[in-house]
């Protein structure tokens, strides 16, 4: 039986969300067709040696322990040992910066800019959006006014506007195949999530953002928001380790997608091996 290295920070705190209730979920399914070895993201070194593939989950914001991380990454690459996800998206998992790219390709994204001299180019909101560049998880996330954001000149952050959306809507996706989405009827409260129906357009909008990312395999969650106007925007392509709130399908739902998924690493492994 091959041996998985699956990495996560069970005491990982994000709001809304428990990350260590769904790696256990997802474990008790794994195990029934892998090894199963657990590590913390941070101790991942010590490790690799024992496995044939590594699933990198929920692990929080690399930033914290980005030269870890790095050091990381170079190993896998010089062990070629296969990851889940590769590390080879255009997305979050490279900070923000692709939100910049996308808006410049005309893509519909929230308007972004770095440099305060240019607020212009974001209209005249109420308040303006301001996260760090390599963020994730909201974390560094704040809301300032034009005046506050002229006194605080941020640097090394992304500046949008504050959006006044009817609600947040998550299309998850493995590999290039659409999985699932959930939406926030309630755009008060990000994560107490519902199962979405798909609108007309809803797949066309979040596919052209996967094929841009172009990533070899893994798991991917584009986050919009719905415009009073009916019409999307991307807020974030989660492309390291995107949080599924699995527990939120009906079951079959739940069982087709971790059927898929274990399908998937399978073909991973049965790849190695030859």
């Amino acid at each position: 039986m091959k041996t998985i290295l699956y990495l996560t920070d069970f005491y990982y705190e994000a709001n809304g969300r428990k990350y260590y209730e769904e790696d256990l979920y997802l474990n008790s399914k794994l195990n029934q067709h892998f090894n199963i070895l657990i590590g913390h993201p941070q101790r991942a070194l010590a490790y690799l040696n024992c496995a044939d593939l590594i699933i990198f989950r929920n692990t929080g914001p690399v930033s914290k322990y980005q030269d870890y991380f790095n050091e990381f990454l170079g190993i896998v690459a010089a062990k070629n040992i296969p990851t889940f996800n590769s590390f080879d998206g255009k997305g979050d998992i490279k900070g923000k910066q692709y939100l910049f790219d996308l808006f410049n390709l005309g893509l519909p994204v929230i308007p972004i800019i770095s440099d305060i001299l240019k607020l212009e180019k974001l209209g005249n909101p109420k308040k303006y959006i301001v996260k760090p560049l390599d963020g994730a998880d909201s974390f560094g996330m704040e809301m300032l006014s034009k005046e506050e954001i002229l006194i605080a000149k941020p640097e090394n952050k992304i500046i949008q506007p504050f959006i006044d959306f009817q609600y947040e809507v998550s299309f998850y996706y493995l590999g290039t195949q659409f999985q699932y989405a959930l939406y926030a009827p309630d755009k008060s409260r990000r994560w107490e999530l519902v199962e979405y129906n798909i609108l007309t357009n809803d797949i066309e909008f979040a596919d052209q953002f996967i094929k841009w990312n172009n990533m070899t395999t893994g798991i991917t969650r584009v986050d919009a928001c719905r415009l009073k106007d009916g019409s999307l925007l991307l807020v974030e392509l989660e492309d390291l380790n995107p949080f599924l709130s699995i527990h939120l399908l009906p079951e079959n739902k739940r069982e087709r997608f971790i059927n898929n998924w274990i399908e998937v690493l399978t073909g991973l492994l049965e790849e190695t091996s030859k």
